[in-house]
């Protein structure tokens, strides 16, 4: 762990944290990283999610009903 970190105060439901607690001595990590990892690999999901979403936000877009409408004339539904 990086020698600049922060202090945060993190309830955990005490099952959440007794996972933590196994996985931290099975894995020899400090629960510390395993929470920092989880949040990292979160926030690079988020992340992804965005740029999918600007890669996409040119493509036009069909309202519901239409969409429902273009099933049903299909015979999907």
């Amino acid at each position: 762990m990086s020698t600049l970190t922060k202090r945060a105060t993190v309830y955990l439901d005490p099952v959440l944290h007794r996972a933590l607690q196994l996985q931290s001595i099975e894995t020899s990590r400090s629960v510390s990283d395993l929470i920092n990892d989880a949040v990292r690999d979160e926030l690079a999901e988020d992340a992804s999610d965005l740029a999918a979403f600007d890669e996409r936000k040119s493509e036009g877009t069909v309202a519901f009903e239409d969409f429902v409408k273009g099933l049903k004339r299909d015979g999907t539904i």
